[in-house]
């Protein structure tokens, strides 16, 4: 099992942050900052309870809600209509007509309603005390999370430590051998370790939202959660401050579709507040480049971008008012690729990788063992003869490179030949020349 750091004073800078607040000071925000999502989470319910509205902003109601409440009320913004039992937690609040009008106004600053964020500075020390370098593992563990893989362990021992080093990773090498698997195996070792983020972060009167539901996955949501992950728990639930949300490390994915403006704020001119970019989103985890080099721009524009973040950890937004803001670059970056790297980079970025790792066609003795599990696990029969017409036919004949990806793939071709002469799934030389003569193209 993974195991988190042990630095005492990054648990105790945990533990502090991640305290539920007992007054507006704790939580870091103003007071008018919390009515005015307070404000707008009535408007939009029509009626709601005082205990819904701490759901909603994920704050306590003693000392925090409560105040937000009594400046509303205070300030004849909202109505109690009603209650649910005995004391303030049970009233009911609806928006009044003066509300009604200073809620429009607040709309057209910001629109967002959910979760109350947390200060940028809060953000960057929790992110930076939960960095993918403080985890740490050994080689059993990395082994094992390779398993069932036909990988070379000169391999194997390039990726623990640069899971270790938490910083940059660059995989090479030609198609079709598996480089976007290892990333992924390597995900799941990350996300073995849980981390803290918030669903949403403060700069000034500004708002970026951070959690999503598509990027992020929640380490509660886990079917079968890791034995280990209460234990890791600095704060207890019951004392939590609820703003945060405990995540899997995230593994951030893209490929031909990013783009520069995607590594910026977003910021949406209709709701008033920023979506979080998708470095910022990955941080604690990895981010992968997947084909690199084929981006609808230039490489040497996206190298330009990352130069700065790779060495000095920092990475600088801006917002649309022109204001700089910093944010940590934790993550692990993964740039994957089977274009020739010296077209796509030179020596100087190379030097900033901490990683290179050349994933190339496997030996015959590993194409093999690739198709022996393929058959297996495809529930084809395997036979030698078969194996053999394969590879003198269809490889040394024509002088066909192996790939790691070949036997699935023409093994998913032979079931769908076999499904459709409703023929019992054989590795036979007669069926591997159906499946390979509609697999590979003649060029």
């Amino acid at each position: 099992m993974m195991r988190p750091s042990t630095n005492a004073m990054d648990d105790r800078l945990k533990t502090q942050i991640l305290s539920r607040p007992l007054s507006i000071r704790d939580t870091g925000l103003t007071l008018g900052l919390l009515s005015e999502l307070a404000l707008k989470w009535i408007y939009h319910a029509g009626e709601v309870g005082a205990a819904e509205i701490c759901t909603e902003l994920r704050l306590p109601f003693a000392g925090v809600v409560q105040r937000v409440l009594e400046l509303l009320d205070r300030e004849e913004l909202v109505n109690i209509v009603g209650a649910e039992g005995f004391g303030e937690r049970a009233y009911r609040y609806s928006i009044s007509r003066k509300g009604i009008e200073r809620v429009h106004q607040i709309l057209e600053r910001n629109q967002y309603v959910g979760p109350a964020p947390v200060p940028l500075e809060r953000y960057n020390s929790m992110i930076r005390a939960q960095a993918v370098g403080e985890i740490t593992l050994d080689e059993a563990e990395v082994r094992a999370a390779f398993s069932g893989l036909v990988i070379q362990p000169a391999i194997l021992d390039k990726i623990g430590p640069a899971l270790l080093s938490g910083q940059s990773l660059f995989l090479y090498g030609p198609p079709g051998n598996g480089k976007t698997t290892l990333a992924t195996r390597m995900a799941r070792l990350l996300a073995r370790d849980p981390i803290y983020i918030p669903y949403a972060v403060s700069v000034d009167s500004h708002i970026i939202k951070v959690f999503d539901e598509f990027n992020h996955k929640r380490a509660s949501d886990r079917p079968e959660p890791d034995a280990g992950t209460a234990a890791r728990e600095p704060v207890p639930a019951k004392t939590l401050d609820e703003r945060w949300v405990l995540i899997e490390r995230p593994a951030i994915m893209v490929g031909g579709e990013l783009t520069l403006a995607s590594l910026d704020l977003i910021w949406d001119p209709a709701a008033k507040y920023y979506e979080a970019p998708l470095q910022m989103k990955a941080n604690g985890g990895m981010f992968l480049i997947d084909d690199f080099g084929r981006q609808q721009m230039d490489p040497q524009d996206l190298l330009n971008r990352w130069i700065v973040p790779l060495e000095t950890r920092v990475d600088f937004l801006k917002l649309h008012t022109g204001k700089k803001i910093e944010i940590p670059f934790e993550q692990l970056v993964v740039f994957s690729t089977n274009l020739n790297p010296a077209d796509l980079v030179d020596d100087a970025f190379l030097r900033r990788i901490r990683q290179k790792i050349k994933v190339d066609n496997p030996s015959a003795d590993e194409f093999h063992q690739v198709f022996q599990m393929m058959c297996k696990a495809r529930g084809v029969e395997y036979t030698r003869e078969g194996f053999v017409h394969l590879v003198r036919e269809w490889y040394l004949k024509p002088q066909r490179p192996f790939r790691n990806c070949h036997p699935r793939d023409i093994l998913d071709q032979l079931l769908d030949i076999a499904r459709y002469k409703r023929l019992k799934p054989i590795a036979s030389p007669e069926m591997i020349d159906l499946a390979a003569s509609s697999y590979f193209a003649d060029l």
